[in-house]
């Protein structure tokens, strides 16, 4: 057992080195050709694009003014809190 995990972990550190040194050379290349990650059609900073905004009408208005269209998904912390004591939902109401 102890000898599998230690080819386990020799594998692993000839991966990570294998690694690097392909990261380094693609690295050279692209300074080299003058290529950007634009160019590879990836993003720049790494995130996903934001989702947009709902755009169905408020149905419910929180006790610090928020608003709630109610529909599917998780729900905001405010109306689990509201929930969560007891309230119902439907006092919220627009």
């Amino acid at each position: 057992m102890a000898q599998a995990q230690a080819l386990m972990a020799q594998a692993e550190e000839a991966r990570k080195s294998e690694l690097a040194s392909t990261i380094a050379d693609i690295k050279a290349k692209m300074r080299q050709f003058g290529i950007t990650v634009a160019d590879l059609g990836g993003a720049s900073g790494g995130k996903k694009p934001a989702k947009s905004k709902s755009t169905a009408a408020a149905k419910y208005r929180g006790p610090q003014g928020e608003l709630w269209a109610g529909g599917p998904g998780r729900k905001p912390e405010w109306v689990r809190a509201v929930l969560a004591s007891g309230k119902s939902i439907e006092d919220f109401r627009i």
